[in-house]
């Protein structure tokens, strides 16, 4: 006799009226299907194509919109679904349009094709859009700048826009801890918020059709930014610097733009306000265009920096400041989008309103309040999906269906487990795991050990703590480099993740998981606060 769950779940249909929203939410371990019958549908701005089974799981919690009217065909329990006409959609559409005009411009001057005589737009304007996207916790900030990303994909003209995520506590492509950053040549699907931002080709050999991004990813091992604030500040710079060279040898390139996604920290009341000023100027600063920037390696900089630099202060005492009041001014983030947050939206005009547009938009009423606790599960999930992959079970009597238009099968991975020695890894700490702050420290007294400090960690001393910790691999040092120093690996890319499963103090050997086979002896490792272990 079979089980009463594994009977086939009767579809339902859902006539939608043009220019509104279904909206779905699911509890733990349940998935959910949605077939578009009739119509044209998106969800965050990827189009859905008629007659394909999406699949959806990991507590998803999403919307499907449609501007001119569908028919859907759900199978499955959602715990909350319902249709609203009141959206944010139009006001998305318009900042869409207006940052489209900006490539355009864009691109008719890296191209040298001005535009039309009688169109002669703001120069501000004719710069590549460099969007930062601000808002409160649960105002929806990465499903709006999907929607963008996903509608400058779908305009046709080949834009492939560079999408930044800053917030640790996501992970983007990567797992919590993580900031990173990536082309967007595809879609990018929503199907689990375990893969918030579609998933990435940097776990295994996958072959993926429509969203194998490779992701730019650095460390930064914490969930919170107030963690270690100034580490945060230095990541994202580096983020910025990497992003710019790119654009330096891909002029056309550039001209498709940049969307910073940021965490809810950079707008609470919670953090202090130096805390997050500092964090939003680098944002800011971070992602600059082309010209100011080299024209100030060339000044600043060049062969010989020190003597470059000493020379010009000495004959152009104002010219460092100077730049510097430049680069500030001409090179920085040029749109700063506040999502749903008045107090916000009048901080940002005060600091920037001169020089960069500030635009507040309406937050969606889809937008579902999350507790702790379900971050900390979708945490776990991204922590197992980036070892194991995806693994589904469709809804009974759902056949032939996808994530995120991709093959189920694709989406699964086999770890490798391995045995290093203690000594075949070089293992890093950023700064104490408790430090007092500095307004904490006896007068006169002077912190000895620097909160971005790489600090050794030895797996055969006790309390190391690695025990199912997290590690981030990082790449080689560039060769190129003359000098070594000593907070190189802060400024050095990760390549992969794994995790420690066990520790054999006896024999002095490490129990490894990776996502792959490759070789981590030899490699040097970041741990984190993350941990993990098999589900």
């Amino acid at each position: 006799m079979s089980d009463a769950n594994d009977a086939p779940a009767r579809p339902r249909e859902w006539i939608l009226e043009p220019e509104t929203e279904y909206r779905f939410e699911l509890d733990p371990g349940t998935t959910f299907a949605i077939k578009l019958l009739k119509g044209r549908a998106e969800i965050f701005g990827a189009e859905l194509v008629e007659g394909k089974t999406y699949l959806f799981t990991s507590e998803c919690k999403a919307a499907l919109y449609t501007w001119q009217g569908c028919v859907i065909e759900v199978t499955g329990t959602a715990s909350t679904e319902y249709v609203s006409e009141e959206t944010p959609m139009s006001a998305y559409a318009n900042v869409h349009i207006a940052l489209e005009q900006m490539r355009v411009r864009a691109l008719s001057k890296a191209r040298g094709s001005p535009l039309p005589e009688p169109e002669k737009p703001d120069p501000k304007l004719s710069e590549p859009p460099r969007v930062l996207i601000l808002g409160p916790e649960n105002a929806g900030k990465t499903s709006v700048a999907k929607i963008l990303a996903n509608y400058a994909v779908r305009a046709g003209q080949g834009w492939t826009p560079m999408l930044v995520n800053v917030d640790p506590s996501e992970g983007g492509w990567a797992i919590p801890g993580a900031l990173s950053a990536t082309p967007v040549k595809g879609a990018l699907p929503t199907y689990s918020p375990a893969s918030p931002l579609g998933t990435a080709s940097t776990t295994a050999p996958l072959v993926l059709s429509a969203h194998g991004h490779v992701p730019l990813v650095y460390w930064y091992g914490h969930a919170d930014t107030k963690r270690n604030p100034l580490l945060m500040d230095r990541l994202i710079r580096n983020l910025g610097e990497n992003v710019n060279d790119r654009f330096d040898l891909d002029p056309e390139g550039k001209a498709a733009g940049v969307i910073v996604d940021t965490p809810a920290s950079f707008a609470s009341n919670s953090s202090p306000p130096e805390h997050r000023q500092k964090l939003i100027k680098a944002c800011v600063d971070a992602f600059r265009s082309q010209l100011p920037r080299i024209l100030l390696r060339v000044l600043l900089e060049g062969s010989h920096p020190f003597l470059v630099k000493a020379k010009l202060t000495l004959a152009y005492p104002f010219l460092p400041s100077f730049l510097n009041f430049a680069v500030g001014w001409l090179c920085v983030v040029n749109v700063i989008l506040v999502v749903g947050h008045e107090k916000l939206n009048v901080e940002m005009q005060r600091a920037y309103g001169s020089h960069i547009s500030v635009v507040k938009i309406p937050k969606s009423g889809g937008v579902v309040e999350l507790d702790h606790s379900y971050r900390e599960r979708i945490q776990k999930y991204q922590l197992h999906t980036y070892m194991y992959g995806c693994a589904v079970q469709p809804p009974p009597g759902v056949t032939g269906a996808t994530l995120g238009g991709e093959a189920l099968a694709d989406l699964v991975l086999s770890p490798s487990s391995g045995v290093i020695g203690f000594g075949d890894m070089s293992i890093y700490r950023i700064g104490t795991e408790t430090m007092a702050p500095s307004s904490a420290l006896p007068v006169g007294a002077a912190r000895v050990m620097s909160e971005m400090q790489p600090v050794p960690v030895n797996p055969a001393m006790p309390g190391s703590a690695l025990l199912n910790s997290v590690l981030a691999v990082l790449a080689p040092p560039n060769p190129d480099e003359n000098e070594r120093y000593d907070e190189e690996v802060l400024d050095l890319t990760v390549t992969s993740f794994v995790y420690i499963t066990n520790i054999n103090m006896r024999e002095k050997k490490m129990t490894i998981l990776s996502p792959n086979q490759n070789p981590v002896a030899g490699k040097t490792a970041i741990a984190g606060s993350f941990e993990y272990q098999d589900l």
